[in-house]
């Protein structure tokens, strides 16, 4: 048997055999990949769109790459779509981790900073509050908003309720204008537009944390005599590590894109550097003109090099990077939570398709203790820093700080971008 026998659907979609594919359909697996590319069709029967051929690149990578906003759109959807699936698999498993957790009251201050002005100005910084009880969280901040280089402050609160439905478990509070808002399960076509509008525009990218050569170093103090660097972080003594090692592998293409867009782009990204923000509205996107017939048969792109199939599509116009990052965290074995149990809750009310290799790695990577300080750069410029300033075990937090008040009126509007 030739060995691009073995690949039957792979073969049906190439040839576009749609007569002999619905056939196929019926006994082969819809999520197998050939050794080139990923199925990019047959999203109806439940093909994983989350996979990437070996060359890193997703089937919503290479479709705005082809540039068929109609492809785009249905792969965007159903990529949200079985996120969603994915996540409520999981969750009862999720909260019950939650409710096995005891109750507690937590303060951390994340802010970002800058050493250039312009920039400084801009970057937000805020403390947040958090309760715990049961399955239920609340979380109170203060930024609401950013306009006009500003940010908008006031009285927000998330409310997290892990016994209601997905579609009603988040709610968002304006504690001033005494107004809630259901934090909405799916997105609006119209929000789904707008993503292929940004899609469509942008560069494609890819990018990941290689977290592989990581190695800790302990911090020095002290000018004429050096000693391992030990300090209190809120309420808990650390010890400070420098993180070796941390290295950001990223790829882009932009085959895709008109010399209008690249420069557009390249504005955009000097003025906020620059501490300023010119807020372009995306216009709608027409597809692209289809790529030529590049007049690859069959049996030549799949018997071609792994990794290094013919293209099929736009040739590609892309880049690779490396970014090495040296950050910095502070580790106590004071603070009273354990790392598993706060990545069990922060998987609950963040989830991301990363999740289970950062929680690989902050629990058999990191020094003995609770990270309660990290800082590490994001941009050449732009510094992160998250502290954990509180924290207490409670058995008395009050069961009214997780519902919504009855004076409170549904404003479905307030927040218009959640």
């Amino acid at each position: 048997m030739a060995e691009w026998e073995g690949y039957p659907l792979h073969e049906c979609v190439f040839k576009d055999d749609l007569r002999q594919l619905s056939q196929l359909l019926r006994v082969h697996d819809v999520s197998q990949k050939d050794v080139h590319e990923c199925i990019q069709l047959l999203l109806a029967h439940g093909a994983p769109v989350r996979i990437k051929n070996l060359q890193g690149w997703t089937p919503l990578a290479e479709s705005i790459s082809y540039g068929d906003r109609q492809t785009i759109l249905c792969l965007l959807r159903k990529l949200k779509t079985q996120s969603r699936e994915s996540l409520e698999e999981r969750r009862p498993a999720l909260i019950q981790a939650l409710k096995d957790i005891g109750d507690f009251y937590l303060e951390l201050k994340w802010d970002f900073h800058s050493w250039v002005p312009l920039v400084s100005r801009i970057l937000p910084s805020d403390v947040c509050k958090i309760h715990k009880k049961g399955c239920r969280l609340r979380l109170d901040t203060t930024l609401v908003d950013f306009n006009d280089m500003h940010w908008e402050r006031g009285d927000i609160t998330f409310i997290f309720n892990g016994d209601a439905k997905p579609q009603q478990c988040l709610s968002v509070l304006d504690n001033r204008l005494k107004v809630f808002q259901r934090i909405r399960y799916e997105e609006s076509e119209a929000e789904l537009d707008d993503e292929v509008d940004i899609l469509m525009s942008s560069d494609i990218m890819a990018a990941q944390m290689s977290t592989k050569n990581i190695t800790f170093s302990r911090a020095q103090s002290g000018w004429l005599f050096r000693e391992d660097k030990t300090e209190m972080v809120g309420e808990f003594e650390a010890d400070f590590f420098y993180v070796n090692g941390l290295t950001l592998e990223s790829k882009k293409r932009r085959e895709h894109l008109s010399p209008e867009d690249v420069q557009k782009n390249k504005a955009m990204m000097e003025s906020l550097s620059k501490g300023t923000w010119d807020n372009c509205d995306f216009v709608r996107r027409p597809s692209l003109i289809p790529p030529p017939d590049p007049g690859i048969e069959w049996e030549n792109y799949l018997n071609s090099t792994p990794g290094k199939p013919p293209c099929l599509g736009r040739h590609q116009i892309s880049k690779e990077s490396t970014k090495s990052f040296k950050a910095t965290i502070a580790m106590s074995k004071d603070f009273p939570m354990c790392v598993k149990d706060l990545l069990d809750v922060l998987e609950v009310v963040a989830p991301f398709k990363q999740f289970q290799k950062l929680r690989q790695f902050m629990t058999t990577k990191l020094p003995d203790g609770f990270p309660v300080k990290i800082e590490i750069p994001v941009f050449p410029t732009v510094t992160a820093k998250v502290t954990f300033n509180t924290f207490e075990w409670l058995d008395d937090i009050s069961e009214e700080l997780f519902f919504i008040p009855t004076n409170y009126t549904e404003d479905p509007n307030r927040f218009p971008d959640l």
